[in-house]
């Protein structure tokens, strides 16, 4: 059965975060992301378009749900919503490290 757009888009997210965590925030490729979504990757592509829009998402929840490994993945690498996160999740993040 197929998945409405928005839970679709949504379980894309999620297994981005997953392969982000997994695999690293610096080393997310679209494959993996499809692989762990069960779909192609052309789906990811269609619902959050260009690698670097992707990425923005990723950082985007990672933020919301505070995920602090993925955020600290983000700060590692600079990544400008990363950066701009809160002070005390930012903190965090660079505690869980520790």
């Amino acid at each position: 059965m197929r998945q409405n757009p928005h839970d679709r888009k949504a379980a894309i997210l999620d297994a981005a975060l997953h392969v982000a965590r997994t695999h690293g925030y610096a080393h997310i490729s679209r494959e993996q992301i499809a692989t762990q979504a069960a779909c192609a990757p052309a789906l990811v592509s269609r619902y959050y378009g260009t690698m670097t829009l992707l990425r923005r998402a990723i950082m985007g929840a990672a933020i919301a749900r505070r995920d602090l490994t993925v955020l600290a993945q983000g700060l590692a690498t600079k990544d400008k919503r990363a950066m701009g996160a809160d002070a005390e999740l930012r903190r965090a993040a660079v505690e869980s490290l520790l």
